[in-house]
């Protein structure tokens, strides 16, 4: 690794893919340092060195991750203060892991949303009526519980079980 080698922001932000913008903010969280400015057409230029390019390249990997900028500062303070790194392993650690298990609990949400959506699709070939509910064929129908236009319709069964049935069900009008 070139340590000498110096890059102006706009050089480094044109290699992340990122505004200076960025940079200036990552500098003013103390994520980012920049050394001496270089004179260059007149005009002085921030220049960051190898230990920024690897600290930026960090950063981005972390947020990719899910981390906040906050999560990260903190991690670069852990870092800073136990050079023997096990400290921010140990905060690493426990922030992938909560990472980990949100992603997880997501994934089934998603794989949920994905079974209901594929249910309902399904469902389209089976009644005419966009606003129609296949009615009585709901009592035959083995998805009945999952049907989100089932559970407005009266149940018999909990009328026949001695409980008040809805109004407007057969069990109420004697129908």
């Amino acid at each position: 690794m070139d340590t000498d080698k110096a890059y102006r922001i706009g050089d480094l932000a044109r290699r992340f893919g990122i505004t200076t913008r960025t940079l200036r903010y990552y500098e003013e969280l103390g994520l980012l340092q920049a050394g001496n400015r270089q004179q260059g057409q007149g005009l002085a230029h921030r220049c960051y060195d190898e230990k920024n390019v690897i600290r930026l390249k960090r950063i981005q990997q972390l947020k990719d991750y899910g981390l906040t900028l906050a999560e990260i500062h903190e991690l670069f303070e852990l870092a800073r203060k136990d050079r023997s790194g096990r400290a921010v392993r140990q905060g690493l650690a426990q922030k992938y892991a909560a990472k980990l298990t949100e992603a997880r609990r997501r994934r089934d949400l998603l794989d949920h949303y994905i079974d209901e959506l594929a249910w309902h699709l399904e469902q389209l070939d089976k009644v005419d009526d966009f606003f129609a509910c296949p009615g009585q064929a709901c009592e035959t129908c083995g998805w009945a519980e999952r049907c989100d236009m089932h559970s407005l319709l009266p149940r018999p069964d909990v009328a026949a079980a001695g409980r008040p049935a809805q109004a407007g069900s057969p069990a109420q009008t004697g129908s």
